[in-house]
């Protein structure tokens, strides 16, 4: 019991002594360590959280600035080459939706031509709303989809150009080499895509010329067979 009294009686005077030690001020040399590793380890934890690499802290010291802007070289060629990806398939599915669109207002034109004479007015008024709709849908809705994907791609290319050469003078040789060849493989898939839509304009550009006058014929066609039914009898005899 004495024993266990000694121990409680110690406890009690050092939890009474406790306020008084943690106020004692410690030596300016402390402070000086305390207030350098505290700084030191802000300036650390700065570098590597705003940067764009995930670098650990326990690696900061054997990286250099080179090795850390290869890296960054680096994230910035993937980050491009998958812009640039995306923008492409977006650019060449408008294109193709673009040329299917022509291609269908080809095949209405040329329906509508062949069976001019065949077709009653209301017939023709209704053929004619769906032609009006397709072209509407060529000239507005995928024109105007394919320009907007197109603006976006050529900024996509320019952004993975530049990539490739900052990739290129920070020493990063193969992030560069490999984004270049990624623009190569884009370049050539719009290229592609864009000769489809040039054959389709091309088409649809002789389908008007035909339509035009095969119009003509018919209005032609159509004045003399009133000319003919306005013309006497008696003229048409013999004398």
């Amino acid at each position: 019991m004495a024993a266990l009294r000694k121990v409680t009686t110690c406890l009690r005077l050092l939890r009474s002594s406790a306020p008084v030690l943690f106020s004692i001020r410690k030596p300016a040399v402390h402070k000086a360590v305390k207030w350098t590793s505290i700084v030191y380890t802000g300036v650390a934890s700065l570098t590597v959280g705003g940067g764009l690499c995930a670098v650990p802290f326990k690696q900061v010291e054997n990286l250099s600035h080179d090795s850390l802007i290869k890296r960054a070289a680096s994230l910035v060629t993937d980050s491009s080459s998958t812009f640039l990806s995306q923008t492409s398939l977006a650019l060449v599915d408008a294109i193709t939706e673009y040329s299917k669109a022509v291609h269908t207002l080809i095949a209405l034109q040329k329906r509508y031509l062949q069976s001019l004479e065949k077709l009653s007015p209301a017939e023709e008024d209704t053929i004619w709303q769906v032609i009006i709709g397709q072209r509407s849908q060529v000239s507005l809705d995928r024109q105007d989809e394919c320009k907007r994907f197109e603006s976006t791609w050529v900024s996509a290319v320019r952004l993975c150009e530049t990539a490739a050469e900052a990739a290129y003078i920070s020493g990063a040789e193969h992030a560069a080499i490999t984004v270049r060849s990624n623009i190569q493989v884009a370049q050539s898939q719009v290229e592609v895509a864009q000769k489809l839509s040039l054959d389709s304009d091309k088409k649809l550009a002789e389908t008007k010329v035909m339509e035009v006058e095969r119009m003509m014929q018919y209005v032609a066609s159509s004045q003399n067979n009133i000319e003919e039914e306005e013309v006497p009898e008696a003229y048409l005899r013999e004398d």
